[in-house]
C-alpha cells in the first residue's frame, strides 16, 4: 500500500499534483466499502469533515509560522518605523513565499489557513495606508466633514474592499485555501453594504429621499435588515451550489462551502429572527410572547431541516449559537424580575437537547427525517444519507 510519505515524494518529483495527492488521501480515508454488519452505523469518515487541522505536525508548523512572522514584523518595525506600505509589502511577499512551500507543496491545512489570513491582513494594511494617504481621508470631527469627504469615500471604499477581495481570489487561484472563499464573501458583502449606504446618502443629499425622523428610526433599521438577509441568501446559494457539485465531500469546493455556510448563517438568522418574531434586538428589547415563541420554534425547525437536507452542521452551529446566546442574554438581564420558568430558558433547553441529539446521531436523524420527506430526484442531488434505516 502506498503511504502518504510516498505520495508527498511523488508530488515533489512532479509525478502527480498536490490536488491529486490530496484526492487520493481523501479517497483512502473515506472510499473503503463498509461491511454488511456496519451498514446501520455511520462510519467516522461519513461525518462532516472540518479539515481545519492536518495533524500534530500541522499545529507544530503553524506555531513556527506565527513566531517567524511575529519576529519578522518586529524587526521591520525597528528598521522601517512608520513606513507602513513597505513594511506590510515585505510581510505579504514573505507570507506568499512561505505558502509556496507550506501550502502548495505540503498542504498543511491549519498553517495554510493562518498564512492566508495573514496575507490578506497585510494586503488590507497596505490598501488602508494607501487610500488614507492618497485620498486624504481622516476621522471626521462632525457630519459636515464627513459630507465633504463623500467623493473620496466612494473610491476609497471600492479600492479597499475590492482590493482585498481581488487578493483573496488570486490567493485561492494559486493555493486553493478554502478560507479564501469566506474572505471573498465577507468582502463582497461589506462592499454591497457600502454601496447601499452611499446610495441612501446620495438620495438624501440630492432630495430623492427624505431624512428619517427619530420616530422612524426603528422602521428604518428593520427595513435595513433586508440587506444582510439578501446577502446571506446569496452566500448560502453559492455554498449549496458547491455542495451539489461535490456530493461526496472530497474536493476543495466542499471545504469552500463549509466557510460560506458559516458566514451565511448569522446573516440569515438575525434578520429572520427579528422579522418573524417582532423583537427589537437592535435596542436590546427582547420580550418574547407566545406568538414570538411559536415563530422562533418554526424558525429553528426550518434551519434544522435545511441543515439536515444539505448535510451541513456548519450552517446549524452558528444558528444554534445565536439562539443560545440570545437566551443567555435574556436570562441574565431579566433574572431578577422573573417568576416561574422564563421563556428563553425553554429555548436553551431545546437548543441544548438538539445539539446533543445531533452530535450523537446526525446521519441517523438525516435518514429518519430527510429520506421520507424529499423526492428521490432531489435526494440524488444532495449529499448521500449514509445510514440504512429499518
Amino acid at each position: 500500500m502506498i503511504t502518504r510519505e510516498q505520495l508527498d515524494e511523488a508530488v515533489r518529483r512532479g509525478l502527480i499534483g498536490a490536488e491529486q495527492r490530496d484526492g487520493l488521501i481523501r479517497f483512502a480515508d473515506t472510499g473503503s466499502v463498509a461491511s454488511e454488519e456496519a451498514k446501520d452505523t455511520p462510519a467516522a469518515g461519513f461525518d462532516e469533515q472540518m479539515r481545519l487541522i492536518g495533524g500534530g505536525n500541522d499545529v507544530f508548523v503553524t506555531i513556527g509560522v506565527v513566531m517567524l512572522s511575529a519576529g519578522l514584523f518586529a524587526a521591520l518595525i525597528t528598521f522601517l518605523g512608520d513606513r507602513t506600505t513597505v513594511m506590510f509589502g515585505i510581510m505579504a511577499v514573505f507570507l506568499w513565499a512561505v505558502a509556496e512551500f507550506v501550502t502548495r507543496q505540503r498542504r498543511m491545512r491549519l498553517a495554510s489557513t493562518v498564512i492566508g489570513l495573514g496575507f490578506l491582513f497585510a494586503v488590507q494594511a497596505i490598501l488602508t495606508d494607501w487610500v488614507v494617504t492618497g485620498y486624504g481621508i481622516a476621522m471626521p470631527e462632525n457630519p459636515l466633514q464627513l459630507a465633504a469627504m463623500r467623493p473620496q469615500l466612494g473610491i476609497a471604499g471600492t479600492v479597499l474592499l475590492g482590493g482585498v477581495a481581488t487578493a483573496a481570489v488570486l490567493y485561492f487561484w494559486r493555493f486553493r485555501v478554502p478560507v479564501m472563499a469566506g474572505a471573498i464573501a465577507l468582502c463582497l458583502t461589506a462592499l454591497s453594504f457600502f454601496y447601499v449606504t452611499l446610495f441612501l446618502y446620495d438620495g438624501v443629499t440630492e432630495g430623492r429621499l427624505y431624512l428619517p425622523a427619530l420616530d422612524d428610526l426603528p422602521d428604518l433599521l428593520r427595513n435595513a435588515l433586508y440587506m444582510p438577509l439578501i446577502s446571506g441568501l446569496a452566500i448560502f446559494a453559492v455554498g449549496v451550489m458547491f455542495d451539489l457539485r461535490d456530493r461526496e465531500r472530497v474536493t476543495v469546493w466542499s471545504d469552500c462551502a463549509f466557510w460560506l455556510h458559516v458566514i451565511s448563517a448569522p446573516l440569515l438568522v438575525h434578520p429572520l429572527f427579528i422579522m418573524s418574531t417582532g423583537q427589537d434586538v437592535v435596542f436590546g428589547e427582547i420580550e418574547p410572547g407566545t406568538s414570538a415563541m411559536v415563530m422562533l420554534a418554526v424558525l429553528i425547525s426550518v434551519f434544522v431541516y435545511v441543515a439536515l437536507a444539505i448535510d451541513r452542521r456548519s450552517l446549524l452551529i452558528p444558528t444554534l449559537a445565536y439562539f443560545g446566546s440570545l437566551g443567555i442574554y435574556y436570562l441574565v438581564n431579566s433574572a431578577a424580575n422573573q417568576t416561574g420558568i422564563p421563556p428563553f430558558a425553554l429555548i436553551l433547553l431545546v437548543v441544548g437537547a438538539l445539539i446533543m441529539a445531533f452530535g450523537a446521531g446526525w446521519q441517523r436523524i438525516r435518514g429518519l427525517i430527510i429520506r421520507p420527506t424529499l423526492p428521490t430526484s432531489l435526494l440524488d442531488k444532495l449529499p448521500p444519507i449514509r445510514v440504512h434505516t429499518t
